[in-house]
């Protein structure tokens, strides 16, 4: 499992499974957002079983499902009250850690938190689209 810190309270990944829970947990992670639809190819689990597996250890979870790289407004909405309802560290994941880092980009970019948000993504090796 690659976690790439974006801030002191968000990170992203690619694609996590079930076993990777109590790794996550162990981290200081709280909250958990899978950006990746089910049914997407290649996808080896389903957000039934992740977010059981999530709430079994105490992990809040929530599924922001991301197409492609559209962000509708009602997903990145979505988004910023995950995070801002977030007792602690924020993990999001994709396949990749694109879409969740760009919808997490968008999220802060529309509630104004005043984030610079271009300087911690480019710390990253990620790119906003």
């Amino acid at each position: 499992m690659d976690i790439t810190k974006v801030s002191d309270t968000f990170a992203v990944a690619p694609q996590i499974l079930e076993t990777d829970m109590p790794n996550i947990k162990a981290q200081g992670i709280t909250t958990i957002i899978n950006n990746r639809p089910d049914g997407e190819d290649g996808h080896p689990s389903n957000t039934l079983k992740l977010q059981a597996a999530a709430e079994e250890l105490g992990l809040k979870y929530y599924f922001i499902p991301i197409f492609g790289m559209n962000f509708p407004q009602h997903a990145v909405s979505q988004m910023a009250e995950a995070v801002q309802q977030s007792s602690g560290k924020v993990l999001a994941f994709c396949r990749t850690g694109n879409r969740s880092i760009n919808i997490w980009a968008r999220a802060n970019q529309s509630a104004s938190t005043g984030v610079d948000v271009a300087a911690l993504v480019a710390n990253t090796g990620f790119k906003l689209v």
